[in-house]
């Protein structure tokens, strides 16, 4: 086994997300983690900077965590933002919505944050990642059509880029492709090594 690899079986690393995305990505790495959903009230404050949210909300739900963490567990959160026009494109409530927000992504270009804080018993750090995503002139029939197949209504935007819309209506990524995913693996990989 790799040395940081090894160095890392010592660790009890709890990945604090529901999303089955970044538990994907995060096994890609090779490492052992146990899977905690947090229940976090992500309001936020009206004078947080959009370019800021993604950071904001990540830190919160590490500052949340019920538990006070143990020597060599490490706690990794997450949290993804579209931002288009300076505005925040959330996670639609229902068709219509989502429908509203591809149809505002489609022939344009906009920004993706992604933030990650990794903390343990003595230490915290939040590290964030942007991409800028560019979608193709998209027609309402295949926005109906990701929509209604898809239903992308635990997605930041309304979608998601490893899925068909991303497929046929992306493109040009500048950035991180899985920032755009929701979790920025070389920022996790590299503080991962330095602890």
């Amino acid at each position: 086994m790799e040395p940081f690899l090894n160095k890392l079986k010592d660790k009890k690393i709890i990945l604090a997300s529901g999303s089955p995305r970044r538990q994907e990505l995060l096994k890609g790495l090779e490492v052992e983690f146990r899977v905690q959903s947090l229940d976090v009230d992500e309001t936020i404050p009206d004078e947080v900077p959009a370019e800021y949210v993604a950071a904001y909300l990540s830190k919160l739900k590490a500052d949340s965590y019920p538990q006070e963490l143990l020597e060599g567990e490490i706690l990794i959160t997450s949290d993804t933002v579209v931002i288009e026009k300076g505005h925040i494109l959330g996670k639609p409530q229902n068709e219509e919505e989502a429908f509203d927000m591809i149809k505002s992504l489609s022939g344009s270009t906009h920004t993706v944050m992604t933030a990650v804080t990794l903390k343990d018993k003595s230490k915290s750090t939040t590290l964030e990642d942007e991409a800028k995503v560019t979608f193709r002139f998209l027609e309402e029939d295949e926005i109906w059509h990701y929509i209604r197949k898809y239903k992308p209504f635990d997605k930041a935007g309304a979608y998601g880029i490893q899925e068909w819309i991303g497929f046929i209506g992306v493109s040009s990524i500048q950035g991180s492709y899985f920032t755009v995913m929701g979790f920025p693996l070389h920022l996790v990989y590299e503080q991962l090594k330095k602890w």
